[in-house]
């Protein structure tokens, strides 16, 4: 026969009360997990706290080797800010020691990696210059200019730093044709370069929206130069006709006829190029009504 002690009856006794009052099994395991969230913040504080005092500690250190191994172990780790700054403080110190050509390249990283890309292509070019024997000077010249890549901005924007970052890839291109980063490199100068011709297209239907015409003929002449496969190319040379066409409207006398045979030779040369184009009925018009105007031309001087 099964017998009850009394500190089980007791124990029993007492899980029963609890019952009675609702504090179910369940409901203990959440108040536990509730208490141990509301202590989580406090245990990442004291975690940070302790890291932080730490790196304090490393960073008063006057022992540069300290630093330079704390910095390589932040970095492993991709604390890169942490990183950067112990590199910063024993670069000067350490410069022709054979841990300064590390150093210097990793540092250049702490920056791309943080994505501070403007001071990622300064340090990248900077070892280049200094380090120009390294074994990590291909791949410093590759940063450097894909740093400068990764700071292009929208084609809306200026676009100055998209250029010198096509110089910069052109120019590792020209010099490392066959490296593990050419393939890549050619990928982003095309990327650039399709950046640019949006830019230019955006710029010369802007001249041709505001009715700025003598500006638009320019920039549309530029484009069909600088971009001749470009999938504007049929846009472009329409807008062109449109464009010199209401420019001659509007010149003075003078100017209308040799701006009416203007738009006769760019519609020609457009049907010869674009013969099932979708602007060709607007295109026809404005050659038919240029025909009629250098036909009274030729009246009035007869």
């Amino acid at each position: 026969m099964l017998k009850i002690t009394k500190a089980a009856y007791n124990d029993f006794g007492a899980f029963r009360f609890k019952k009675s009052k609702g504090l179910s099994l369940r409901t203990i395991t959440d108040s536990m997990h509730k208490k141990i969230i509301r202590l989580f913040p406090l245990l990442l504080l004291m975690i940070l706290i302790a890291s932080c005092s730490k790196f304090r500690k490393i960073q008063k250190s006057g022992d540069w080797k300290l630093k330079y191994e704390a910095a390589l172990k932040y970095y492993e780790e991709e604390d890169y800010y942490r990183a950067g700054i112990l590199f910063e403080e024993i670069l000067p110190i350490i410069r022709g020691t054979e841990e300064a050509e590390k150093a210097n390249f990793l540092f250049a990283y702490t920056y791309f990696y943080q994505r501070q890309y403007i001071l990622s292509a300064h340090q990248f070019k900077q070892f280049t210059r200094v380090y120009g024997r390294s074994e990590y000077v291909m791949e410093a010249a590759y940063m450097y200019a894909n740093s400068l890549y990764l700071q292009s901005p929208a084609p809306s924007l200026d676009q100055t730093s998209t250029y010198e970052a096509l110089a910069a890839l052109q120019g590792f291109l020209n010099k490392y044709p066959y490296s593990e980063y050419s393939e890549q490199a050619d990928a982003q100068v095309q990327d650039l370069q399709i950046k640019l011709e949006k830019k230019a297209y955006d710029n010369a239907k802007l001249y041709h929206k505001l009715r700025n015409y003598k500006s638009a003929i320019v920039a549309f002449d530029n484009f069909r130069l600088d971009y001749p496969d470009s999938k504007y190319q049929e846009e472009i040379s329409f807008l062109a006709i449109e464009s010199i066409y209401e420019l001659a409207k509007v010149s003075i006398r003078s100017k209308q006829e040799e701006r009416f045979q203007d738009t006769i030779n760019k519609y020609e040369n457009f049907v010869d190029r674009y013969p099932n184009s979708k602007y060709l009925q607007d295109a026809e018009k404005y050659y038919e009504d240029s025909i009629k105007e250098l036909r009274r031309f030729a009246d009035q001087n007869s």
